[in-house]
């Protein structure tokens, strides 16, 4: 629980108090009046009438009190606000203490089930290479097998290189980069194994997994982010290169807590600053390639993912986006 704030040190003199001296002191003032005037004093008040009279004596001191009372309902809302506040800190913080313990608990499994594709993935590349550059066992050449008459060479086995692999669909980029919901997402880990096939997303989705990590580790949840939305329009404009404030709306994110931690990770440790850097080179680089291809509404459900809004959160940190 946060420390509770400090109690704030009462006036010596307090409002009551002081609505009461002045009001005795503005009835002694009109008694003095009065016991100076004499008789004139009498007969203006009689002119005036009791109603003026009464007035005059009491609407002072109403006024007076009115004050006080409204001085008193300030400081105690002032007093409620403060302890509202130390509250709802509390209780944020009481939430973020079992985010992170429900995070913990769930990432050991889901990180050996990556390493376990990334491995796969590793191994079956290895196999590929080795399977490409082997090259058929050379003969002596005999006179049953004569050279070429028209000048050209035989090919060899290097000149016939493989197919090249087929082109991520969209929503396999946009299921990997959001990475799978639980340990028994079968749908995003099959996505995300396609993904780590293809050379530029796996970078990127690596790069993702080491930030997102490390902000967990400060209670900083991309599910938890609301960020602004913003148009195709502009994220396209990102691809082609513009910055500033020309994107300035991809910067939505406005939690300041979530801003404020990011900013203080950084500054104090060079691996996550050089992680975030990475990431936001490989996000740059593969977002362009597939901007190319995306429909407005793939950028939209693009826009939705936790790589995304890790993007936006850095980018307005570090100050993409103006």
């Amino acid at each position: 629980m946060p420390d509770e704030p400090a109690p704030r040190r009462r006036p010596r003199l307090s409002p009551e108090l002081l609505a009461f001296l002045l009001s005795l002191a503005w009835l002694v003032a009109l008694v003095a009046a009065f016991r100076v005037l004499g008789q004139q004093g009498m007969r203006i008040s009689d002119t005036l009438g009791l109603v003026v009279v009464a007035l005059a004596v009491f609407l002072p001191v109403a006024l007076i009190w009115m004050a006080v009372l409204v001085l008193r309902a300030a400081r105690d809302m002032r007093d409620e606000s403060l302890r509202l506040q130390a509250s709802v800190e509390g209780m944020r913080r009481g939430w973020i203490r079992e985010q992170q313990a429900a995070g913990l608990a769930l990432r050991p499994t889901v990180e050996e089930k990556l390493d376990e594709i990334a491995a796969s993935q590793k191994a079956a590349e290895e196999r590929m290479a080795m399977f490409h550059t082997r090259r058929a066992p050379t003969r002596p050449a005999t006179a049953e097998e004569p050279a070429p008459q028209d000048g050209t060479q035989p090919v060899l086995a290097l000149e016939n290189p493989a197919p090249a692999p087929e082109p991520l669909p969209p929503a396999d980029f946009i299921r990997a980069l959001n990475f799978p919901e639980t340990e028994a997402d079968e749908e995003g880990f099959a996505a995300l194994r396609r993904a780590l096939g293809d050379h530029g997303t796996a970078i990127l989705v690596r790069a993702a997994q080491d930030v997102l990590t490390t902000l967990a580790q400060e209670g900083i949840y991309m599910d938890d982010l609301r960020p602004d939305r913003a148009r195709p329009e502009v994220w396209r404009a990102f691809a082609l290169g513009a910055r500033g404030s020309e994107v300035a709306a991809l910067g939505g994110i406005r939690d300041r807590s979530c801003l404020a931690l990011t900013y203080a990770r950084m500054r104090s440790d060079p691996g996550f600053r050089e992680a975030a850097h990475r990431f936001l080179r490989a996000f740059d680089r593969r977002f362009t390639v597939f901007e190319a291809s995306a429909s407005d509404g793939e950028i939209a459900q693009f826009a939705e993912t936790r790589s995304a809004r890790a993007f936006m959160l850095l980018g307005r940190v570090t100050g993409i986006f103006g």
